[in-house]
């Protein structure tokens, strides 16, 4: 997470009531309510500071490209540090052959992502289980599962898979990007207790952006650099749940941070490069007997308005909003939210007359609540980058911007609509102990 600030990074935990921070001096990790900071160590530069929940395991790599072959230097972005905040000891170091992109915890296991390469370790021992080829990745795109029971590892498929009964789907397209690598829509749903792939999910026709699997290793969601549809899976069965319509027009997801279900899984939220967050409601589901989720039969389910907010236009959200800000809803009868109106009115009447395919195109499900973040002395909100998270016990938005700001956000679960921002603080401005607090 660069920035025009010292900021490298930022991260929640698992819980999603921490927040450990990256800086050009060290590390620091701060708690999201009450919010204050309760560690800090300035050790040099830190590009990723990933937590275990709570606890004091703390996973550290540098920010250092230079030094020497054997990757001596003590910030390399090619050195893995473990360390124990609360006995100030360092656990373990672990060097890789190239910089370490990402680092994915849950209490059983620790994933290390390079450009063409995953690791898998046993974090009890740190023993080495199984290492994962793939086409470059410089996003680090994947997602580990939190729940070390259900401790499942997606990530982009490198090949396009051919059209499965599971996936439910059609074969994707697979594209080139710039570096001439070939990607598809597809993702790779890995267990990591036996070490073995358990599905692949057929998840959108353009290049995987973000992946986000929920608290009990039960449901993928996954966003296409498009960014215009979000989808929901079952895990392991990569049955498809829900389909969310974002926006209508194409925007970037981030990578790490874009996708995050709240530890309930009721709620999936979704933040872009333009400064907004479009909140989804998840409906009632129950657990199959292989451990995944399925959607519930109800009607609401299946319709378009399944999550009905009165207060809210009909097309929905973070849209609708602006149409009424701009005054597209009211100058005509025939204006663009008449329009839509009037469309996804269409759509539910012809719905249970298309076949799946169509009806899809018809019914996709809009945000619930949204929010958009103010703009700063940074510039425009569309140059931050935010990671999104959601609390575990109130109804709250948590973001940090790459300007160095935490914002809370409050969202009315019964009505949805706009989100109000609750609180703000500078992550930068906390005072700086550099002995600070126990975790």
């Amino acid at each position: 997470m660069g920035s025009p600030s010292s900021m490298l990074f930022a991260n929640f935990n698992q819980e999603y009531n921490c927040v450990s921070v990256g800086t050009q001096k060290g590390y620091f990790i701060t708690n999201c309510d009450p919010f204050g900071r309760v560690y800090t160590l300035n050790d040099g530069p830190r590009s990723i500071v990933e937590m275990l929940f709570c606890t004091s395991l703390v996973a550290l790599v540098g920010s250092s490209t230079t030094g020497n072959a054997a990757g001596n230097s003590g910030n390399s972005q090619r050195k893995l540090q473990i360390v124990n905040t609360k006995r100030k000891s360092l656990i373990c170091e672990l060097l890789f052959p190239t910089s370490i992109l990402a680092v994915k915890l849950n209490r059983k296991t620790l994933v290390i992502v390079v450009e063409t390469e995953i690791y898998v370790y046993d974090i009890s021992n740190m023993r080495l289980l199984h290492i994962i080829e793939t086409t470059p990745n410089p996003d680090a795109i994947c997602a580990l599962s939190p729940s070390s029971e259900n401790s499942y590892l997606a990530y982009p498929s490198p090949v396009p898979s051919p059209t499965t009964p599971a996936s439910g789907g059609a074969a994707t397209t697979p594209t080139t990007n710039s570096t001439g690598t070939t990607q598809s829509g597809d993702v790779l749903i890995f267990n990591t207790r036996n070490m073995s792939v358990s599905n692949v999910v057929q998840a959108h026709k353009s290049p995987i952006a973000s992946l986000s699997i929920n608290s009990s290793g039960t449901m993928l969601a996954t966003a296409s650099n498009k960014g215009t549809v979000i989808r929901v899976w079952s895990i392991p069965g990569a049955e498809k749940l829900y389909q969310f319509r974002r926006g209508t027009r194409e925007v970037h997801i981030w990578p790490q941070g874009g996708l995050c279900f709240n530890t309930a899984s009721t709620l999936l939220a979704c933040g872009s490069e333009r400064g907004t967050v479009h909140i989804f409601k998840l409906g009632s589901s129950q657990s199959s007997s292989n451990g995944s989720y399925k959607r519930s039969s109800s009607p609401s389910a299946d319709s378009m308005d399944s999550t009905s907010t009165p207060n809210n236009d009909s097309a929905g959200g973070y849209e609708a909003f602006m149409d009424a800000q701009s005054g597209s809803g009211k100058k005509s009868r025939f204006g663009g939210s008449q329009l839509r109106k009037t469309g996804l009115a269409l759509g539910k009447s012809l719905g249970g007359y298309l076949p799946g395919g169509l009806t899809e195109m018809w019914e996709p499900q809009r945000d619930f609540a949204f929010l958009k973040l103010p703009p700063t002395t940074a510039g425009t909100v569309g140059q931050q980058r935010c990671v999104v998270g959601m609390s575990g016990t109130t109804p709250h938005v948590y973001l940090v911007s790459s300007d160095g700001y935490f914002y809370s956000y409050t969202i009315d679960l019964e009505n949805g609509g706009e989100c109000v921002l609750s609180k703000q603080w500078s992550l930068l401005d906390v005072g700086d102990d550099s002995s600070g607090l126990d975790v």
